[in-house]
Parts: structure tokens; sequence; C-alpha cells
């Protein structure tokens, strides 16, 4: 028999491949799939975000165009500021003449909001507030009480007042009128100086409130100083009233100091705080006639009929015909495209 110890081994057989090794094998194996798993996650996220910022871009590119189209006149000045996520919706902020104004757009890009209510604010407004908005004045008096409530700068507020300035000068004294401002300035400095000045040239000089108005509304911002030269407005009275009213109701101060800004954002301006209380004023443009709010055109046909509901016996100067075009929003000449008239400052 043969002795087979010194055959080799068969092929069947091999070597134990020691354990360290195998782990590590492993091991290796896994870190590789982890890192493919990481690299593909990083190509999905940076696609999903190259994709996000591709449909943001367009959403804000139509919203540009849909404004340009329908809601300013051709060659406003416009530029779209920021575009940001707010909640559920974008944010934006644009410059329209001039002026900064705040708007939404829905995520989905189809729906356009002018404004934001804060229902907050409402809801605290209503509790307050007795007299809702509606189309006529139930108080009749002899001669009624107009109240406008404004920012200066608001582009819904000058719109109003374009609308409204012809019906000052056909009612006459046949109404007492008062241009009065919220209680906050959404335009930064430049509307405190300017509700300062509109102020002060109605409490020093009030027949010729109009005629500075007048040119302030169709030149805008920087001819203030011109404007007042043109309505025959003694500067240096204004300028010292501007500098009182400053100083009584801290205008400067508190605009300094963000801890006493109101609405979240925006500096006070307490100078009509009072009356904006308690008519439960909410924002730029505001109608107030006998103490009630009142729901009215921007156009001065809807505004004279609307001011006339106030009358106890009307007299025939709300039987003129005055212009039914509604006063395109912010400084300058023209119509609204559109003929909107509930657009707001809040």
């Amino acid at each position: 028999m043969e002795n087979n110890a010194n055959q080799p081994m068969s092929e069947n057989h091999d070597e134990k491949i020691p354990e360290t090794e195998k782990k590590s094998g492993k091991f290796n194996m896994y870190l590789t799939a982890i890192i493919i798993l990481l690299l593909l996650g990083g190509l999905v996220f940076s696609y999903q975000k190259k994709s996000v910022a591709r449909k943001e871009t367009a959403i804000k590119e139509n919203t540009e165009k849909f404004i340009k189209e329908n809601l300013i006149l051709p060659g406003t000045d416009f530029k779209i500021t920021e575009f940001i996520k707010e909640g559920g919706l974008y944010k934006l902020t644009a410059s329209v003449g001039g002026q900064n104004i705040t708007a939404y757009v829905s995520q989905d890009g189809k729906k356009f909001f002018p404004s934001a209510i804060d229902l907050e604010k409402s809801a605290e407004n209503a509790a307050t507030n007795s007299n809702p908005a509606s189309a006529e004045a139930e108080k009749k008096q002899d001669i009624p009480a107009v109240e406008l409530f404004v920012m200066s700068y608001c582009p819904y507020g000058t719109q109003i007042e374009k609308g409204i300035l012809p019906v000052i000068n056909a009612l006459g004294n046949k109404i007492k009128f008062s241009l009065k401002f919220v209680d906050y300035a959404m335009h930064g400095k430049k509307e405190i100086d300017e509700n300062s000045r509109q102020y002060c040239i109605q409490k020093n000089q009030p027949a010729k409130l109009n005629n500075y108005l007048t040119c302030f509304l169709k030149k805008g911002e920087g001819t203030e100083q011109a404007c007042m030269k043109t309505a025959g407005v003694n500067a240096a009275q204004i300028t010292a009233c501007v500098n009182a009213t400053d100083k009584q109701f801290k205008l400067t101060e508190k605009f300094n100091d963000k801890s006493a800004w109101s609405n979240g954002n925006y500096p006070p301006f307490d100078v009509d705080k009072d009356d904006t209380v308690k008519y439960g004023v909410q924002g730029s443009p505001a109608l107030v006639v006998n103490g009630q709010t009142l729901s009215a055109g921007r156009d001065s046909a809807s505004l004279l009929k609307t001011i006339c509901s106030g009358f106890t016996t009307k007299p025939q100067e709300c039987d003129q015909t005055l212009s039914a075009d509604v006063p395109a929003p912010g400084f300058g000449e023209g119509t609204a495209i559109n003929g909107a008239n509930t657009d707001a400052c809040q």
C-alpha cells in the first residue's frame, strides 16, 4: 500500500483566510457603499437645489412680467429687489417709481397677493372698531368731517390723494377736510419727514396744502422744497414746526430706537395715533366721513359720491361731473391700468 503522507494537498482545500482579513474586506466594502450612497445623495440634493432655484427664478420672472403688464404704467421704473420664501408664500420687495412695496406670491406661482393682512392686528382692530367700512355714511352733517389717513410714500395713499384733491377743490368749505397719518411708517425716515412736513403745512398754512400736494404727488421725492415754493409755503415756518413736532412726538428718537418700533418692522409715527386707534385704521389709505370708516373708490367721481353721502342736505356741488378714471398708484400722472381700488400699505 502506497504511503500518501507526502502527497500534496488537494486543490479543493484552500488555505484558510485569516478572520481579521475577512472583517477588513467587509468593512472596506461597506465603506465604499456608504461613500457611493453619500455621493449619489449629494448629487440628488444638488440637482433638487438647482431645480428649486430654477423654479423660483421662473416664478419671480413671471411675477415681474405680470406686474409690469397689468399693475403699473408703461415706462415706470420697476425692479424686484428681494424674492424670498416666507411661511407658505414667496415674499417680494420691489421698487416702484422710487417707492418700496411688498407683495406675496403662492409657491406654485399662480396666485398674486398685493398685500398681507395681519390677522392678529385685524382681530384687535375689529374688537375696538364699532364702525366697519361701508359704502355710504350713516351719520349726516351739514358740514361733513372728512379724514383721510395715509402714509406719504405709500403708492396707494398717493393714489387716493390724487383722486380726492379735485373733490376737495370742488366742495371747498362745504366740508371739513383733514389729512392724517397712519401711526407707523413703512417707508423709512423719508416718510417720517414728509408726513411731518405735510402735517405742518396743514397746521400752519392750510390753504396751501392742496397746491403743495398737487405738485408733490406729480413730481415725487426730491421736489419738496421746489413744491413748497410753487405753493407759496413759508418754508422757514414749516421747518420750525417740523423740528417742534419731531421733539414733541420723539419721531427721530423712536426711529433710531428699534425697540420702539411697532408692527414688527416699522418705526412709529404717533402724530395722529389717537385717531388711528379710535377708527381702527389698519393701513394706508383709510377714509373716514363723520366718524365712520367708508369703503370708496379712488377716482374723483366715486370719492365725490361717497363724501357727499355725509351731507344732511347735499349741495349743488355734489352734482358736479368729475373724472371716473382711477389714478395710477405712486407719484406721477396717468391712470391705473387695471383700475385697482383696494390695494393698501399694511
